[in-house]
């Protein structure tokens, strides 16, 4: 992972394990790193990485099966919308850095779909 600056590394860890489960990439069943594995890799505080594997078991993604782990939990299929809110941060800096150079909305659109046809 990169980390961003101006982004507490909880949140951003947060975001790409929810990333990684809503898109596919993490199915159901498979294993979540523990803390102490998420601390060495990712380079982070032990109390980082607990809150975010607490995060996630709280926001029902995880959960700690005995005798194997903590793995991804079942869910239902991700809908439409909740794939699209993963966006939220990129469209952010997509409008922003749009407005500051004085694009308008219709040729940001005209752009995107440019991109979306290549």
């Amino acid at each position: 992972m990169d980390f961003r600056p101006g982004v507490s590394i909880h949140e951003q860890i947060v975001y790409a394990a929810k990333k990684a489960m809503i898109s596919g990439q993490m199915r159901t069943g498979d294993p979540f790193p523990s803390v102490r594995v998420l601390s060495r890799e990712l380079k982070v505080n032990p109390n980082t990485a607990h809150k975010v594997v607490a995060t996630l078991t709280t926001a029902g993604l995880l959960e700690t099966q005995p005798g194997i782990g903590t793995v991804v939990a079942a869910r239902p299929e991700a809908r439409s919308s909740e794939r699209t809110q993963l966006l939220g941060l990129e469209i952010e800096q997509l409008v922003v850095e749009a407005k500051r150079l004085g694009i308008g909305m219709d040729d940001v659109i005209a752009s995107i779909e440019a991109h979306w046809k290549r």
